[in-house]
């Protein structure tokens, strides 16, 4: 009861309500893990060599992490939002996230590290999410109060469909469906780019875009956004069949109908007035670059008129193009508008958010959108480097504000507007000084630059004669010129390889990339000149050019001979030598094959290794080891081969195992660069592989070469299997004249077994009587056959390039035997014996000049 005159009870305590929607702590908290996921993706493209991966990594941490994230958080909002639903418990939205994050870097760290059961049960957990985030969606889209953004749940949910498409290919490619590796990665991009993230873009945009400009949105909005839908769940419906079933017309059909949908789009959304702003300007140009990708690629496909040019378009140009236009710059545009609504409280403060993330706006349009044509174009070199660095330029500004607004507001509590001040030109100034530096540390890679001549301004008179290099030749390749005449030459790369020019008298231009120019004064020109191109082996292959002085001194006259000069005497081998100290012999026992997709990271690397015994010499190899590691698979196996150069020259490689276009796998990188090579093991056999660079014969020669071993179907097992990969040796310095010469001359210092000559006189391989021993043979020359025998024992299987010459019991030869396994360069194939007794049986290359030059061994053979 309360009493007259007393003070009146103390008034109840209200708590705060939080915020909830796109205000609510939660929901920022969810949108710092989308900027939290492009920090990664920016950081992992910047360290990429570091961490001895492709771009690959940072671009999934984009697609799969930040893209995959956003979508989750947005469309929620938008359908609760928009169809005017309750908005569900806070936790629903963690608890997704929480497992969503957990899948995707289960996911990405399965991939990286080859770990195919971690790769697909991160798939599995991404799809389970999708499963529940589609339940939730539905439910909401019943309960709508509003009926008229119900379309906007449908590109959710077939966007949703897209999703679960992609992780069934993704953990099918993982766990090893071989036979369609090829088309189920196809498949697996297109329904993540166009179907999960395009379908959820382009649906999402028909509500953002509006917003965004501040105009209402119309019944044409509406009604095309119906239209649109089915248009591009079609299209992309036919293009998935098509790739799957290898459907060059039907795969660009359902392009074909995907970019109406997209125009549709368009046609939808264009306001017919103009627009600014960073979000406008990014929504805009995601829209084109997504439409450009799908309309580059149907063209090419019925250029191409299969769909075996896909890959490699895929890798090559799609993934970058979509990753940089489309994915990274919505989602900025996206972050652009939808910042402001996060951490501002109340619309003075918007205001001053606004005023801030505008700072510099152009310069990160401008930067992402000219990084497109340069990440995704045919070019190498520095270009697509300039373009990662504006793109990454472009992200990183836009990164650091916006993480500078919304953490502290996480942590703390309300913007201090005094703190974001405006700093437009300060911020500018800041970004565009970034934008400078990162394209210059690109320059100063020297490739794809305009390089030093020295002389492009030449003084006097002078006859100056343009020569282009290409396809390993001068062009011209004599230059006639009258005794005492001042000449110049203009020389141009058009060629895919570097090259440079060299004058016997010691003028050069520098390396050139392919369209680069340097111009070179000879001065007065009195005599012959020799000419020729000092890149390793390029002299040897026939790069020469002669400039012949009319009326002055003869070539012959002052030259000394040829270019290459007179034949060096064979190297000294002493093959009963001793090993160097520590030496060890190249393991020759072949590894079961293990079905599925084998992931190989090979780097081209120089390095010292004993070439016979006691003599190490600098060899260039794949892997660090001569022959390159032995791969070995079954017919329908997918090999994805990431190579790397690590070297100082230009390396590729060519895989006989694999039938596919040779353009880009087979191109040759420089320095640093690096490519993934994927083909599908058609048919069994002994497949060389080797350095695709011309001259292949001196990057042959200089160790560059392997074998991949598929098993003939219903191989039985062997007691003992061996792998012996059969070359000449060429000893010396790998770039010297000497070595070239008598590559050409067909003059070897002596031959070998796995890359080192006499080894298994030192190091024998075991058997026992009794066991079936199957030795697997490849010449990778580059010159020479080979004559395989055991000495002391007999042949009771034959198998040649693909094909059974003979096996036991075969009626057509009855108690048959074989003596010899003979392989023309890049042939392979076994043999099978068993040993009768115990003792010491030699192999041997039977051309004896051969054997009794390294190419023979011991098998030691107990009871």
């Amino acid at each position: 009861m309360i009493q007259l005159g007393s003070p009146p009870p103390p008034a109840p305590i209200v708590k705060p309500r939080r915020r909830g929607g796109p205000r609510g702590p939660v929901f920022l908290g969810a949108n710092i893990v989308v900027l939290a996921w492009l920090a990664v993706a920016l950081a992992l493209l910047i360290g990429h060599n570091a961490i001895a991966h492709p771009i690959w990594l940072p671009v999934h941490a984009l697609l799969l992490g930040a893209a995959t994230n956003a979508i989750f958080i947005w469309s929620g909002h938008f359908t609760t939002t928009l169809c005017r639903v309750p908005d569900p418990p806070h936790w629903h939205l963690v608890a997704k996230l929480a497992v969503l994050n957990a899948g995707v870097i289960a996911a990405l760290t399965g991939v990286a590290f080859s770990a195919e059961v971690l790769t697909g049960v991160g798939g599995a957990v991404v799809a389970v999410v999708a499963l529940v985030h589609g339940a939730e969606l539905i439910a909401m889209k019943k309960s709508a109060l509003s009926a008229r953004f119900d379309y906007l749940v449908g590109f959710y949910l077939a966007a949703l469909v897209a999703l679960l498409i992609g992780s069934a290919a993704g953990a099918a490619m993982a766990f090893g469906i071989a036979s369609w590796y090829a088309r189920l990665w196809t498949t697996h991009v297109h329904v993540m780019l166009y179907g999960w993230i395009g379908l959820t873009v382009v649906g999402t945009l028909f509500t953002l875009w509006p917003t965004t400009i501040r105009e209402k949105i119309t019944p044409r909005s509406f009604s095309m956004a119906r239209r649109a839908l089915p248009t591009l769940s079609a299209g992309l419906v036919v293009a998935v069949v098509g790739l799957l079933a290898g459907s060059w017309w039907l795969a660009a059909v359902g392009l074909a109908g995907y970019a109406l949908g997209v125009g549709l789009a368009i046609a939808g959304l264009w306001p017919g007035r103009s627009f600014t702003g960073p979000a406008a300007w990014m929504l805009v140009g995601a829209t084109c670059w997504l439409g450009v990708a799908v309309v580059v690629e149907t063209v090419g496909l019925i250029g191409a008129r299969t769909v075996d040019v896909l890959p490699a378009f895929v890798e090559h140009t799609l993934l970058p193009l979509l990753a940089v236009g489309f994915v990274a710059q919505i989602l900025l545009g996206a972050l652009s508008q939808l910042l402001p609504i996060l951490v501002a409280n109340g619309p003075p403060v918007r205001k001053a958010v606004i005023a801030y993330l505008d700072q510099g706006w152009q310069v990160r349009v401008a930067a992402i959108n000219a990084a497109v044509p340069l990440v995704a174009g045919p070019w190498h070199g520095s270009l697509p480097v300039i373009g990662w660095a504006l793109a990454a330029v472009a992200v990183g500004s836009f990164l650091l504000m916006a993480l500078r607004l919304a953490l502290p507001v996480a942590l703390r509590g309300p913007i201090d507007v005094d703190a974001i001040g405006p700093r437009s030109r300060a911020v500018t100034a800041a970004v565009a000084l970034a934008s400078l530096v990162a394209v210059g540390s690109a320059l100063t890679l020297g490739i794809g630059t305009p390089a030093p001549s020295g002389a492009d301004d030449v003084a006097g008179a002078a006859r100056t004669v343009e020569v282009t290099l290409n396809n390993m030749r001068f062009s011209p390749d004599i230059i006639d010129v009258p005794a005492g005449t001042r000449l110049v030459l203009r020389v141009t790369n058009i060629d895919g390889l570097p090259h440079d020019l060299r004058v016997d008298t010691g003028e050069h231009t520098p390396r050139l990339s392919r369209g680069q120019t340097a111009v070179l004064d000879l001065g007065v020109v009195s005599q012959d000149r020799d000419v020729w191109c000092d890149v390793p082996g390029h002299r040897a292959a026939g790069m020469t050019m002669t400039i012949r002085a009319v009326g002055g001194v003869p070539h012959h006259e002052h030259s000394g001979g040829s270019h290459g000069g007179a034949m060096p005497a064979p190297a000294n081998l002493d093959l009963a030598a001793d090993p160097s100290p520590g030496w060890t012999p190249y393991d020759a026992v072949l590894a079961p094959a293990t079905p599925g997709v084998h992931r190989v990271e090979l780097r081209a690397v120089d390095r010292e290794l004993e070439v016979a015994p006691g003599r190490r010499e600098l060899r260039w190899t794949f892997g660090g080891v001569e022959p390159a590691p032995t791969l070995h698979g079954r017919v329908g196996d997918t090999f994805e081969i990431t190579l790397i150069n690590e070297s100082t020259m230009g390396h590729g490689i060519d895989f006989h195992a694999g039938a596919l276009a040779p353009d880009q796998p087979m191109r040759t990188l420089n320095p640093g660069e690096r490519l993934v090579y994927r083909f599908t093991a058609r048919r069994a056999g002994a497949w060389l592989y080797h350095c695709s660079t011309p001259p292949m014969t001196l990057h042959i020669a200089n160790g560059m070469y392997g074998a991949v071993i598929i098993d003939p179907p219903g191989l039985p097992a062997a007691d003992r299997e061996y792998a012996l990969v059969g070359a000449q040796l060429y000893a010396g310095a790998p770039d010297a004249d000497a070595k070239t010469a008598a590559i050409r001359a067909g003059q070897p210092d002596g031959w070998m077994f796995n890359g080192t000559a006499a080894q298994y006189m030192h190091a024998p391989l075991p058997a026992r009587t009794g066991e079936r021993v199957r030795v697997w043979v490849v010449n990778a020359g580059p010159g020479d056959s080979i004559a395989f025998h055991v000495v002391g024992g007999q042949f009771d299987t034959v198998y040649k390039e693909g094909a059974w010459l003979l096996r036991p019991g075969d009626p057509a030869a009855p108690a048959g035997g074989s003596q010899a396994l003979d392989l023309a360069p890049a042939q392979g194939g076994f043999v099978e014996l068993t040993f009768p007794e115990a003792g010491h049986y030699p192999f041997m290359d039977h051309d004896m000049r051969h054997a009794e030059n390294g190419s023979h061994g011991i098998f030691e053979v107990t009871g």
